[in-house]
């Protein structure tokens, strides 16, 4: 392919959906905290116990910015002591299959 096709292709990172994809889905944590709330996996402690290897820090910090996004909405019921929980919104469900693609390709792929 020679260089003036090649520019006429290329797109601006901010206008990049993948980049875009990847601002929400993207880094260490967040595809695993979705997967493991698509199963069930809702409250704080779950999540933390379920992931190895994060800090309660970066688990929250991931939480937030997924709620800040869009995919996660979190409940707060006022009950003593205070429970929270995560739920995905339509928007998070919307990333199931791209997560589910993510752990097929993974299973077939991983330790070959």
């Amino acid at each position: 392919m020679d260089e003036k096709k090649i520019k006429e292709k290329s797109i601006a990172v901010a206008d990049c959906p993948v980049t875009y994809t990847m601002s929400m889905i993207g880094g260490k944590w967040k595809p695993i905290i979705i997967y493991l709330i698509s199963k069930g996996a809702n409250r704080f402690g779950v999540l933390h116990r379920g992931i190895n290897g994060i800090s309660k820090q970066m688990l929250t910090k991931q939480l937030r910015e997924m709620e800040d996004d869009g995919l996660l909405v979190r409940r707060i019921f006022a009950e003593i002591p205070p429970r929270v929980e995560y739920y995905i919104t339509k928007k998070g469900k919307s990333l199931f299959p791209i997560i589910d693609a993510m752990r097929v390709w993974g299973e077939s792929n991983f330790r070959v």
